[in-house]
C-alpha cells in the first residue's frame, strides 16, 4: 500500500497566450502594457504539474494537493474560478506581481517560506511539483531554488511520468537530449519534480468539484499575504518585442546539409 503523499504545486498566472504583449518601462522597472487588463491563465507548465498531482493523489488514498501561487489577488480569483473545476486542490495564495520582470531568487524565497508554513504539511511525505519551464518566470531556476531552500536533494527536471510503487518508492521518466528519456528510481519523498508536458490532457470541467473547491479558495484569497518583490540589485537594461522579418526564397534541389548551413549562418549573423 502506497503511503499518502503531500503534494505541493508551485505555479503562477500568466497572460493569455492569445494576447499581444508589449513591454514598457515604468518608474518601478519594466512591465507589460495594460498588465491589469490582460486576461490571465495558469502557467501552462504549472497546469501540467497540477493535473499530474491530482492524478497521483487519486492513486495514493489520503493524499493532499496544495497549489502555492504568487500573483495579483484579483487575477488569481479570476483564474481559480475556472481552474477549480479541473482538479481538487487547496489554494495557498500570495498577493504580488506575476510578470516575468522579477528576480528568481527572491520569488523562490517567498514560495519556499510559504510552502514550509503550510499547516499540516509533512516534509517526510512531500513531493514538490512545478513547471520545468515557465511562461513568465522563465529563468528555469525558480523551482530548483525553492527545493534547495526546503532541503530537497532529489530533484528531477523535464518529467513526463511518475509511477509509484508499493514500497513507497517511485519511478521517474524525465527528458534528456536527443529525444530520449531517462528512467530513474527514487527511494521516496521528499523529492522535487519539474514537469514538462506530462501525459494528461486538460481535465473536463466538474461543476460540483468547482463549487467545493471555491468555498475554500475564497477564504484563501482573502488571507493572501501581500508580497513585495523589490528585485534589489536586479535590473533589465532593455526590453523589446522580437524583431519581425520575412524573406521568402524558393529553391529547388537543395541538400539538407546546405539548408542547415544557411539557417546556421542566418542565425549567427542575426
Amino acid at each position: 500500500m502506497v503511503d499518502p503523499l503531500h503534494i505541493v504545486v508551485c505555479g503562477s498566472i500568466v497572460p493569455d497566450p492569445l494576447q499581444t504583449l508589449e513591454p514598457i518601462a515604468t518608474p518601478d522597472g519594466p512591465a507589460l502594457k495594460n498588465d491589469l487588463l490582460l486576461p490571465a491563465i495558469l502557467d501552462p507548465f504549472a497546469a501540467h504539474a497540477l493535473y499530474e498531482a491530482a492524478e497521483l493523489a487519486k492513486q495514493c488514498a489520503g493524499s493532499r494537493v496544495w497549489l502555492v501561487s504568487l500573483g495579483p489577488k484579483a487575477k488569481l480569483q479570476q483564474v481559480m474560478m475556472s481552474l477549480a473545476q479541473k482538479a481538487p486542490f487547496e489554494l495557498v495564495a500570495l498577493d504580488g506581481p506575476a510578470h516575468g520582470f522579477t528576480d528568481a531568487h527572491e520569488t523562490a524565497e517567498h514560495l519556499a517560506a510559504t510552502t514550509a508554513a503550510i499547516p499540516g504539511l509533512d516534509r517526510d511525505r512531500l513531493l514538490l511539483f512545478g513547471g520545468w519551464e515557465s511562461a513568465s518566470r522563465g529563468q528555469g531556476v525558480t523551482l530548483q531554488i525553492v527545493g534547495e531552500r526546503l532541503g530537497i536533494i532529489d530533484q528531477f527536471q523535464g518529467v513526463d511520468r511518475i509511477t509509484p510503487r508499493e514500497d513507497g518508492s517511485f519511478e521517474v521518466m524525465e527528458r534528456v537530449e536527443g529525444g530520449r528519456h531517462l528512467v530513474s528510481l527514487c527511494a521516496g519523498p521528499p523529492a522535487l519534480l519539474g514537469w514538462a508536458t506530462g501525459e494528461r490532457g486538460e481535465p473536463r470541467n466538474d461543476p460540483q468539484m468547482g463549487m467545493k473547491n471555491m468555498r475554500l479558495m475564497m477564504s484563501a484569497l482573502q488571507k493572501a499575504v501581500p508580497v513585495t518583490l523589490s528585485a534589489e540589485g536586479f535590473c533589465c537594461r532593455d526590453v523589446r518585442l522580437p524583431g519581425q522579418q520575412r524573406q521568402t526564397r524558393i529553391v529547388k534541389d537543395m541538400q539538407p546539409a546546405e539548408i542547415a548551413q544557411e539557417i546556421f549562418e542566418w542565425i549567427r549573423h542575426d
